[in-house]
């Protein structure tokens, strides 16, 4: 098992639910997230960075 560092921009959501289903839709794609962060907003472009922790198996 191998730890990764990432950052990913999602686009805003119209709910704080959907938003949520975004973000771990998009960092399940690096791996299994540990933790993760929304790191900043930038509200003119609609866009939200996220800063995680994912996990994944060496094969």
């Amino acid at each position: 098992m191998t730890t990764h560092f990432i950052t990913a921009e999602i686009d805003l959501q119209e709910t704080p639910a959907e938003l949520l289903k975004t973000i771990e839709t998009e960092l399940k794609k690096q791996g299994e997230p540990l933790r993760w962060a929304v790191t900043s907003v930038d509200v003119a472009q609609q866009k939200a960075t996220v800063e995680a922790v994912v996990t994944t198996v060496k094969s």
